[in-house]
């Protein structure tokens, strides 16, 4: 019995000072909510007004609230070698549905999708990226703005490749001498977000029919500077997130503690049905005081 008496009294000893010292847990409050959407590829046809709508209306019943949204790009459906009639079409189309189906605040990114790169065309005003940023009323297709104790940095990842066929992922000279800056300027105590259309770093692409002893990837499919990118980053600790679009599938791979994530299409299939394994869907993230986020791929 004294034996037993004492085991008991060892045991409140050892519990009691780890009792006292405990108290309410405090939950961690986002000091943002945000839905990342990329791929929408909206236009009239296949039913993807009706489809982009339920996107929409998903997007503004969550609880707490999404306080922004990031469009990632491809924002209609095809500017490339399209008349401009069919592209005034599908600008209309999105203009209007973000009118009325939708009261959260969105900041854009253009896409591959979102540039006239009509080979007869080279003299139009329009030709290239003006007609999208007029839409979009931006004066440049990259820049930077703070929200909640976050930046973020909406970069410009589709420039024309030397032959002028086909697109690359890369930023460039003068963009990168303008992100270097950017990153510089920026207080270590101000956690990054950055988000491009092409993904700057990404597992994806190793998901390929028919290899046999080699991958091949193209230079539109991930930014050919990824390296100069993450070498860069790895300067800057407040660098946490990077999000992309593009390749309408869904991964997360971290690297030197940046965390890049390429969401799914809205679009799905370009609204023909599952992406591989990744059905149409988008974003949601949450981002604390501390430089941390919490993260999901939401299907709609």
């Amino acid at each position: 019995m004294k034996r037993r008496s004492l085991i008991k009294g060892l045991g409140a000893a050892v519990i009691a000072p780890s009792l006292s010292f405990t108290g309410p847990k405090k939950i961690k409050e986002p000091l943002l909510r945000v839905a990342h959407i990329t791929d929408v590829h909206l236009k009239d046809d296949l039913d993807a007004p009706k489809k982009f709508e339920r996107c929409l209306h998903h997007i503004q019943q969550h609880s707490p609230k999404v306080d922004l949204i990031l469009n990632g790009g491809d924002i209609v459906f095809d500017m490339n070698k399209e008349k401009l009639s069919n592209i005034d079409a599908q600008w209309k189309l999105m203009e209007s549905m973000m009118t009325s189906e939708n009261n959260i605040p969105v900041k854009y990114c253009l896409g591959n999708h979102d540039v006239w790169w009509n080979e007869g065309s080279k003299d139009d005003v329009f030709y290239g990226k003006k007609y999208s940023l007029d839409r979009l009323e931006l004066v440049k297709p990259y820049y930077s703005f703070s929200q909640n104790g976050w930046k973020f940095i909406i970069l410009d990842s589709t420039h024309q490749d030397i032959d002028d066929t086909w697109y690359i992922g890369k930023l460039g000279d003068k963009q990168m001498q303008w992100l270097t800056s950017e990153l510089k300027n920026t207080s270590e105590k101000t956690p990054i977000l950055i988000m491009s259309h092409i993904p700057i770093l990404t597992s994806v692409l190793m998901i390929q029919d028919n290899v046999v002893n080699r991958w091949e990837f193209f230079g539109g499919d991930m930014h050919t500077d990824c390296a100069q990118l993450t070498n860069l980053f790895y300067q800057y600790p407040n660098v946490k997130l990077c999000l992309s679009g593009h390749i309408h599938m869904r991964d997360k791979v971290v690297y030197n503690d940046v965390t890049y994530i390429c969401d799914g299409a809205v679009s799905g299939a370009w609204w023909n049905g599952i992406r591989r394994q990744t059905k149409p869907g988008y974003g949601l993230i949450d981002l604390y005081a501390d430089g941390s986020f919490s993260e999901s791929y939401i299907n709609y």
